[in-house]
């Protein structure tokens, strides 16, 4: 049966890739990741996972053995963290454009210089664009049930796209939690051995990775955008169907006391969890205040935003990242466009905080929201505002 355990996150998701019998583990470790790698290396050298652990040089080298693997019909896992995620960049659109499978769990963090090895948003937004599932995970239980349910999405037969599994560097990697730790029995029944009918195998040759010309190039990318697209629709009933399994939901937008807020706050991975303190305090208050959070980054969930935040007259959105001489933070101007054709579009205000792993306490959420009510009134002379910056 399912047990509830105290446990290190990074343990939680060595425990969720055992569980799903991955079939080869390509990595290298890099902080705040390496917890997760060193915990499945030990299950394979104990004999407890039965996977080939493949000891790479770089990030580069274990994404390039990941195609190899998964290309040939192997279940296939890695883990990374912002510099090694950027290494690995070069390598990243060909798993996503030649649909194979497979599951990254991506430690998020700070991107240099200056070094840091504490955690942000700037991996994540750097690699957004890659044709990847993203994934974003709140807490401990969100990383272990959702790496169980990323293999199970990536290797559908309508999707067959990579998936990555966001989780805040050090704010959850390193944190003991109370976490569920599925049973493998249980597991069996969820996920399925992975089938992959375009395996290369010598005895059925096919090609793959090859050599595009303009005249048909972007009908290839057009291709995988409307194919990653309407893999959302893939991902909610799989969700659904781990939740009518487990008891746990996740859905692509989740909201907190937002049916008849005014003022709605949006924000991504742990950090949530803090603002809804803020949003309790600023409740007793009086205030329609409410708190939606964004769980699946990519394929980006415009209907179910719109959905969420009907109600809405403004909307205060926290980035943990910059998008550099652009307008506002990257999650902000992604919530713009999504209600830039709506009539009664609310007023999105963009904030940037957090950067290179600072804490964001419940006062500063709240004076967040003062803040951005006040520039919803009277506006503002900046494009955004980086909050508890001294300048």
């Amino acid at each position: 049966m399912a047990k509830k355990v105290g446990t290190e996150v990074s343990f939680a998701v060595a425990d969720a890739v055992k569980l799903a019998d991955v079939d080869v583990i390509a990595a290298y470790p890099i902080t705040p990741q390496t917890h997760i790698v060193e915990k499945l290396s030990e299950y394979v050298a104990d004999g407890e996972l039965d996977a080939e652990y493949i000891c790479v040089e770089s990030e580069h080298s274990a994404m390039s053995a990941c195609c190899g693997s998964s290309a040939t019909g192997a279940r296939t896992f890695t883990a990374t963290a912002g510099q090694g995620l950027e290494l690995m960049h070069e390598v990243l659109t060909i798993p996503a454009s030649s649909r194979l499978p497979m599951v990254a769990a991506i430690c998020n963090r700070a991107l240099s210089g200056p070094l840091s090895v504490w955690g942000d948003h700037s991996d994540l937004m750097g690699v957004r664009d890659t044709g990847w599932i993203q994934i974003i995970a709140e807490n401990g239980q969100d990383v272990h049930d959702l790496t169980i349910a990323a293999f199970k999405i990536s290797e559908h037969k309508d999707v067959m796209f990579p998936v990555m599994v966001h989780m805040d560097g050090f704010h959850l990697t390193h944190v003991i939690e109370p976490i569920v730790i599925m049973d493998q029995e249980d597991v069996d029944k969820f996920l399925p051995p992975f089938e992959y009918n375009n395996k290369l195998d010598p005895a059925s040759p096919v090609s793959q990775g090859t050599y595009a010309p303009p005249h048909i190039y972007p009908e290839i990318k057009k291709a995988q955008d409307v194919a990653l697209v309407n893999s959302k629709e893939t991902i909610k009933a799989i969700w659904k169907e781990y939740g009518d399994l487990f008891g746990r939901y996740y859905n692509p937008i989740e909201t907190y006391k937002t049916d008849d807020a005014e003022t709605i706050l949006v924000t991504m991975g742990s950090f949530s969890e803090t603002a809804s303190l803020a949003i309790d305090k600023l409740r007793e208050q009086g205030k329609k205040v409410g708190l939606l959070r964004v769980r699946l980054w990519r394929p980006f969930p415009f209907a179910e935003l719109r959905d969420a935040a009907k109600s809405a007259k403004t909307m205060i959105v926290l980035d943990r990242a910059l998008s550099f001489g652009g307008p506002a933070g990257p999650l902000c101007s992604e919530i713009r466009s999504a209600f830039y054709q709506e009539k009664n579009r609310p007023q999105i205000i963009s904030f940037i905080s957090g950067l290179g792993g600072r804490d964001i306490d419940p006062e500063d959420f709240e004076a967040m929201i003062a803040r951005g009510e006040d520039i919803a009134k009277n506006g503002s002379d900046s494009e955004y505002e980086i909050l508890g910056v001294r300048e």
